[in-house]
């Protein structure tokens, strides 16, 4: 039964979504009307990709979460499907936080999701109380289970806190259902916790699976733990980080443990460990297998620290990133875009070997809905000193990618991209020295900029505030001089 809480967000929706097609990118996710954040449910039910999201349509600034609902074929054309949840039940009256979802034996979607409650205590103080609940539905209409939640502080090891327990991650495996979610332990730092399940409905904890010792950050959110070409991987956010290098970067940051994982015992054992995304908005991951055995992962194109940034008459707030193919190369977790995304290309435009000594713009190359790669080298042995790549520019706009061989180092600054926020704009990170060489991969969908390193080493993401009439793209070379080959595609989505 559709709820009137629920009913009240879907027309809502229905009658101001339209409004608002001028303020969208053309094929990233974004909510209907008002606010998203992380994304939720990513699954395959009927053979379609179904995805949810973190979702506030009343404003946008977060609010009592609901989940927004979206499918799709291809990862990149998306239906905009009814909002899925609302928080109206005894269980998630004050939200219906992050969760996963898994397609049943029956043909049945069922979600598991983090349900919050606030009390007040006996001293005056408000706080949550986080619970795991569950709702099965069709694709559509979900029913929220009657004897929700399936998981509340007794099924806590001890010493775990029912304040931060939350972000249940499913899968099934050898006949049963697994779910890992977020715990706060007693030292004040993050526990991953592994749950099994018979049933998907009646739910047991077997063991701590990995745990923070307050080493990277604090709470670990939005955990994710699946098998990639023949290693483990345990993807986590990290509140509360402080800066390591030019590796981590404080605040709300992005963690990625590779190791190995005993499926008799439970026991993962962590051999390295990296950051996710090197740019400035990016959090909260999900991850799907697809039909063909791909490992595909998006995320939140925001963080908590920039999400304040709202520009004057925004009626949207938030997107989801381009949807990402996941692979291990050397011991390092390496992305790219879903190659899906190449059955969008448009107008090829492309040069070899351009000389570049200065600043130079090439015919054919702006815009600001491309998928374009360069890759640079020193035109001699004498190398250069930096290389800048500049995006969406006009005379008073840019966004600069800037690259120095003689640090390893690479930097993105949208300082003049048109923010008008006290917040993050720079921030630099550590590529694998190449002799001068680099290879980028750059993605940008009106407002967005998503960068790949060297055949998706790394990646970084960040938000553009220009205004989309701040189309040109232009190379320079300082302190030497740089051999460059571009190939730009104009997408047709």
């Amino acid at each position: 039964m559709i709820s009137e809480k629920l009913q009240r967000a879907r027309e809502f929706e229905d009658q101001y979504m339209h409004f608002l097609d001028e303020q969208r990118p053309r094929f990233h996710v974004t909510g209907g009307i008002g606010w998203i954040n992380d994304p939720n449910g990513f699954s395959v039910y009927k053979g379609e990709y179904h995805l949810f999201f973190q979702y506030h349509p009343y404003s946008t600034h977060w609010g009592p979460m609901h989940w927004g609902h979206v499918k799709t074929r291809d990862f990149i054309r998306w239906e905009r499907l009814p909002v899925a949840l609302a928080p109206d039940s005894d269980m998630d009256r004050d939200g219906c936080f992050s969760g996963s979802a898994i397609e049943l034996p029956d043909g049945r979607h069922l979600l598991m999701y983090t349900g919050v409650c606030k009390v007040r205590r006996a001293d005056g103080a408000v706080e949550e109380i986080q619970n795991q609940c569950i709702a099965v539905g069709d694709g559509v209409n979900y029913e929220k289970y009657e004897k929700n939640p399936v998981l509340d502080v007794s099924d806590l090891p001890e010493g775990g806190s029912e304040l931060d327990f939350r972000d249940p991650k499913l899968w099934r495996e050898d006949g049963c259902y697994w779910s890992v979610m977020s715990n706060l332990s007693p030292d004040g730092s993050a526990d991953i916790l592994l749950y099994r399940s018979q049933d998907a409905l009646k739910w047991e904890f077997v063991k701590k699976i990995e745990s923070c010792h307050n080493e990277y950050g604090r709470m670990w959110e939005c955990p994710e733990f699946f098998p990639l070409d023949g290693k483990q991987v345990l993807l986590t956010c990290p509140m509360e980080m402080a800066p390591i290098g030019l590796e981590f970067h404080s605040g709300f940051g992005t963690l990625c443990l590779i190791g190995t994982y005993d499926h008799k015992k439970q026991e993962f054992t962590r051999e390295s460990v990296q950051a996710i995304d090197y740019g400035l908005d990016f959090y909260a991951t999900q991850t799907v297998e697809t039909t063909d055995g791909r490992v595909v992962m998006v995320a939140w194109m925001q963080n908590w620290a920039t999400s304040t940034s709202q520009s004057r008459g925004e009626q949207l707030f938030g997107s989801l990133t381009l949807p990402r193919e996941l692979s291990i190369r050397d011991g390092r977790l390496i992305q790219n875009p879903v190659r899906e995304l190449d059955n969008y290309h448009g107008r090829r435009t492309s040069y070899e070997n351009v000389l570049v000594e200065s600043e130079a713009n090439l015919a054919g190359i702006s815009g600001r809905v491309l998928d374009m790669t360069l890759s640079i080298r020193p035109a001699d042995e004498n190398g250069y000193r930096a290389f800048r790549l500049r995006l969406a520019k006009d005379g008073e706009h840019v966004a600069v990618i800037r690259y120095k061989p003689g640090r390893n180092t690479l930097r993105i600054d949208r300082t003049r991209s048109g923010g008008r926020f006290d917040i993050v704009h720079v921030r630099d990170f550590l590529v694998r020295p190449q002799d001068g060489a680099l290879k980028l991969r750059v993605v940008m969908d009106r407002y967005s900029v998503e960068l790949f390193v060297n055949d998706g080493e790394q990646a970084a993401t960040f938000r553009l505030y220009s205004p989309e009439s701040a189309q040109s793209i232009s190379f320079e070379a300082e302190g030497g001089a740089v051999l460059l080959d571009v190939e730009k595609f104009e997408l047709d989505v």
